[in-house]
């Protein structure tokens, strides 16, 4: 058991700020505007705080990284709460377990942090639809993040059920949390709707009361700061180190803060940044609500990395300055089954690693940008006594051999059981309640197709990803701006099945209303096809179960591509250990049968990007994808892992395994890889 620390850390005072207040009240966190600075029971403070995600890290793992957070002077903690992730249906809630929020405030203030509370209902976080429930688009012409009546009724009765459980906890109620954001870079939304702005700022008020502190974040844009601020939230900014942010320009007097800023501040980034904040919050303290360490991964792109010494020289000036700071410090090992996607000119999903170049790596183990962060904060505070807890240990428990269980489209009794929804054309995922996953698509080839014909979907109608079986060979894949068309031929009544993925709906970006599946009808050359049979699948909730490894052995089709599951077990006798997987060799030319007069016969398929699903003991370790990379292994959290009996292996591929399919478990991770590029690859 790691040891609770009992002394805070040292506090950080504003160097503006007058060091007392006249009769303060005996508990309390309040905006000194005049001096600048907050004041927490009366007397001037400044934090430092890190952002942790708890729906992002293993229950059992929490202790460990808070404990790590605060030996490295941070005197606060950011905490997202993702909407969806406790709302998974309408009115169907869920706080227990992994999702017990209120537990993970309760140990914060057990190891002596604030807590700086970012509870939406729209947070980002390259989290599913920015952490907006997907059920919310069930009413097609709903508009988001607005005064939409049936948006508000939905965001109202949320609130009503979260807030409550934390208004206890707010610092002037004796608990820990000091401040509450209101939405979050509302500023960045196309609607910039200042009633649904005012609503929540009424909404929370009521639920919370009017002695705690809301504010907002925005970027440094002056386009995004006006759109996103209010009176009577307190507007703070967000940014990284030395980022080329546009120059915001003023008329008028320059404050002399800001011509102090200017002097003292040897990183224009920060001056501008901080300028733009002044120019909507003329008064109060600086806040930087989001410094970033490190950036996301996109699939297809390099790893993202942000040296040391520019996150530890940014964090100092911003210091220096008397700024509160709040940084991106120890993210996630996963963002699977809730990853995000951001929309810049494309669409871009995220990987299932969430390390972020962050001060603690996935695996919650200290790095060396965290070191040269703590030695930035202890030139301004006394740290606490005592040592660093240590990486926890890893175990590379070597190749683990599988064996192919089922193709898909022979298991849909078992995935499926309700039965397929007929329907003339193609639905949505969110016409048939399908919240995430996948949906088979089946109809039957119109015509006689003797020489390949012209598959086809609409431009950005395939979300996000259809593979395509024909008499349940696989011919393809077809892809959100990407491809989206392909050569196939057959007989009248063949059977064309398309599997639909949805890889993450948009968290950030013009408008996060994201609907999944095939948005538009399929042609085979000029003719529409008709007459589906659409089959949502329950996929993870069947593997959560135990399924296939309880299930019955079914005899496989051998080689055949396309989806499919394998499986595999591997002893992790004595203990577990935390560990990394990688799919070696899942790249190979594979020989397919293809169907139809006037067909070749055998055919060369080049199996490329390979991308499915992985679980061990039920447990979804999410998507891999190392063909498109940069990730190429996955985070195993030793929670998931049992000592005294098999641990269980489930994969679903989705395109074709190598002949001799297996997993490799290191004790490290391999991030930067992009081993090819296909067709339609993020870019």
């Amino acid at each position: 058991a790691l040891p609770v620390p009992r002394e805070p850390p040292g506090r950080l005072r504003s160097p503006r700020c007058p060091r007392a207040q006249a009769a303060p009240p005996a508990r309390s966190f309040q905006v000194d505007y005049e001096g600048g600075c907050f004041r927490k029971d009366g007397a001037a403070f400044r934090y430092v705080s890190g952002s942790l995600h708890y729906a992002r890290v293993p229950r059992r793992a929490w202790r460990h990284r808070l404990l790590r957070m605060y030996m490295s002077g941070l005197s606060a903690l950011q905490v997202y709460v993702p909407w969806n992730y406790h709302e998974p249906l309408p009115g169907v809630y869920d706080f227990a377990g992994e999702r017990d929020v209120e537990a993970f405030l309760d140990l914060t203030a057990q190891l002596g942090l604030l807590v700086i509370l970012r509870p939406g209902p729209y947070i980002c976080a390259e989290w599913d639809m920015g952490g907006l429930p997907a059920w919310l688009l069930w009413k097609p012409d709903i508009v988001l993040r607005s005064s939409d009546p049936d948006y508000l009724a939905a965001v109202d009765s949320w609130l009503r059920v979260l807030l409550p459980k934390i208004k206890p906890r707010l610092y002037q109620n004796g608990g820990n949390i000091i401040s509450v954001q209101v939405e979050n870079e509302y500023g960045s939304y196309y609607a910039c709707d200042y009633d649904y702005l005012r609503h929540l700022l009424g909404t929370f008020r009521a639920l919370l009361g009017p002695e705690v502190l809301l504010f907002t974040t925005d970027g440094t844009r002056a386009e995004e700061l006006r759109c996103g601020t209010l009176p009577g939230l307190y507007a703070t900014v967000d940014f990284g180190p030395g980022a080329p942010w546009k120059r915001i320009r003023h008329e008028g007097p320059v404050s002399d803060l800001l011509q102090a800023l200017v002097i003292i501040s040897a990183d224009s980034n920060i001056t501008e940044a901080f300028g733009a904040q002044r120019l909507v919050q003329p008064k109060g303290p600086l806040v930087n609500s989001e410094y970033y360490t490190g950036w996301l991964d996109y699939w297809g792109e390099a790893h993202a990395s942000v040296s040391s010494a520019r996150v530890a020289r940014g964090l100092e000036d911003m210091l220096r300055l008397g700024a509160n700071v709040n940084m991106r410090w120890t993210i996630s090992p996963r963002c699977f089954p809730w990853p995000g996607a951001d929309f810049k000119d494309r669409y871009k999903p995220v990987t299932t690693s969430y390390d972020y170049d962050a001060p603690l790596s996935e695996a919650g183990d200290p790095t060396e940008k965290l070191f040269a962060i703590r030695t930035v904060i202890s030139k301004f505070q006394a740290l606490p006594v005592g040592p660093m807890p240590p990486a926890t240990p890893k175990r590379a428990y070597g190749r683990v051999a599988l064996h192919k269980y089922a193709d898909l489209l022979d298991v849909l009794d078992v995935l499926c059981p309700s039965g397929p929804i007929q329907s003339q054309f193609p639905l949505t995922f969110e016409a048939i309640k399908q919240v995430q996953g996948f949906v088979l698509y089946r109809t039957l080839l119109p015509r006689h197709v003797p020489a390949p014909a012209t598959l086809s979907a609409p431009p950005r109608s395939v979300c996000d990803r259809g593979y395509v079986m024909l008499q349940k060979e696989y011919q393809g894949t077809l892809e959100r701006d990407g491809r989206t068309a392909l050569q196939v031929a057959g007989r009248e009544g063949d059977t064309l099945d398309v599997l639909l993925e949805n890889t993450g709906r948009i968290s950030f970006g013009a408008n996060s209303s994201d609907f999944k599946g095939l948005l538009g009808n399929l042609s085979l050359g000029s003719i529409p096809l008709r007459g589906w049979l659409l089959y949502p699948l329950a996929i993870d909730p069947a593997v959560r179960q135990g399924w296939p490894h309880a299930a019955p052995t079914k005899s496989s089709s051998g080689a055949r591509a396309g989806p499919a599951f394998y499986t595999g077990a591997f002893e992790s006798p004595g203990g577990t250990w935390d560990t990394f997987v990688q799919f070696p060799g899942w790249s190979k030319v594979r020989p397919c049968v293809r169907g139809g007069e006037g067909s070749s016969g055998a055919q060369l398929i080049l199996l490329s990007p390979l991308q499915g699903q992985l679980w061990i003991n039920g447990f979804n370790l999410g998507r891999y994808w190392p063909r498109r990379g940069p990730q190429q292994t996955l985070f195993v959290p030793s929670s998931v892992l049992l000592a005294d009996r098999p641990n269980n292996i489930t994969v679903l591929e989705l395109e074709g395994a190598p002949p001799a399919p297996s997993l490799l478990f290191l004790d490290r991770p391999i991030f930067n890889t992009t081993l090819s590029r296909s067709v339609g690859a993020a870019k």
